[in-house]
C-alpha cells in the first residue's frame, strides 16, 4: 500500500466530490469561499485503508492551515486548501469540475482563485 499524503487525500477528495457523489458543497463568505471535504471515514473507505490512517494526515493538514474540522459539521477548506483543492481541479479534473458545477460557475470560482481573493 502507498504511503498517504496530504496529495493523495486531496485527489482522493476531488474523485469523491467529482465522479461518486457527483456533489460539490460550496459555502460562501464575504470576500472567500470554502468547499466541505468527504468525512474522513468516506475517504478511508475511498482509499482502501483503515479509517484510522486518514486521519494523522488530516491533522498535518489543520496545522499546516488547509482545512479546519469542526465538531458535527464536517472539515471544510481554509483559503490556502481551496486554492489548492480548485487547482487540482483544473488541472485534472478541469471538464468533470466545469460539468457538475456549470461553466459560469466554475468560471467565477477560477476568477476568485486568480484574483487572490481567497
Amino acid at each position: 500500500m502507498p504511503a498517504l499524503t496530504i496529495e493523495s487525500i486531496f485527489e482522493a477528495a476531488v474523485k469523491i466530490m467529482l465522479d461518486e457523489e457527483q456533489s460539490i458543497t460550496i459555502t460562501f463568505r464575504q470576500g472567500s469561499f470554502s468547499i466541505k471535504f468527504p468525512t474522513t471515514r468516506r475517504i478511508a473507505e475511498f482509499l482502501a485503508v483503515p479509517h484510522y490512517y486518514v486521519l494523522p494526515i488530516f491533522g498535518m493538514m489543520e496545522q499546516e492551515g488547509l482545512v479546519t474540522r469542526a465538531e458535527r459539521v464536517g472539515i471544510m477548506t481554509t483559503e490556502a486548501g481551496t486554492r489548492r483543492l480548485v487547482a487540482m481541479m483544473v488541472a485534472r479534473y478541469r471538464d468533470r469540475a466545469a460539468d457538475l458545477l456549470g461553466p459560469h460557475i466554475f468560471d467565477e470560482l477560477l476568477v476568485l482563485i486568480e484574483s487572490k481573493k481567497i
